[in-house]
């Protein structure tokens, strides 16, 4: 009989063990604009992590993960009309970047998903990323973030937040977001309830 514990069992889909998986929250949304997500290396086994349930949820999202990506590797996952994208990002950090904002409504959204330094570091290392239009949003006051993650500003968004207000923007269909934003909002509630210590006897 070997000592090695066995794994936990995890599922096929989520890639979550069974007791956190999120596949009941998944909300099937059918985009107009791509979504290019560029995810820093921390955030691929964080649990309390957005970026899963929006993949799961968006007909068209892709998922690349790294740091400092090659200029040609990171052209390639842009597609061929690197004009035709948008740089999600927030204002306040608009200081770090050379890029206005579109003068017309982007066709792929690139969304960087990254602890708030890390993403920042991205940024700084993968000119090609700056060299994108800039789309942001503005910070609010109803993120459903805050039970579960602490962000350094007040008002920040989750990945999946400001991607959902982001294209929601864009694509002028508020509606459409609405129901995977409600599923945030409550994975955010069973994720808290079960970091919350049990009552004492």
């Amino acid at each position: 009989m070997s000592d090695i514990p066995s794994r936990r069992p995890t599922c096929p889909r989520c890639a979550l063990p069974l007791r956190t998986c999120v596949c009941s929250l998944v909300t099937p949304v059918h985009n107009e604009l791509d979504v290019l997500v560029l995810q820093h290396p921390d955030e691929v086994d964080q649990a309390k992590g957005s970026l899963r349930l929006l993949r799961l949820s968006l007909a068209r999202c892709r998922v690349a993960v790294g740091e400092t990506f090659e200029p040609a590797a990171l052209r390639e996952l842009l597609g061929v009309d690197v004009s035709g994208s948008a740089r999600l990002y927030p204002a306040e950090r608009a200081a770090h970047a050379t890029a206005a904002l579109p003068a017309a409504p982007p066709r792929r959204l690139v969304v960087l998903d990254g602890p708030w330094r890390k993403s920042l570091r991205m940024l700084c290392e993968n000119p090609l990323l700056q060299s994108l239009p800039r789309w942001s949003v503005a910070p609010s006051d109803a993120g459903r973030y805050g039970a579960l993650r602490k962000a350094p500003r007040r008002g920040q968004l989750s990945t999946l937040e400001a991607t959902c207000a982001a294209l929601a923007a864009i694509e002028g269909a508020p509606a459409r977001y609405a129901p995977l934003l409600d599923a945030f909002g409550r994975f955010v509630a069973e994720r808290a309830a079960n970091a919350r210590p049990a009552p004492a006897p």
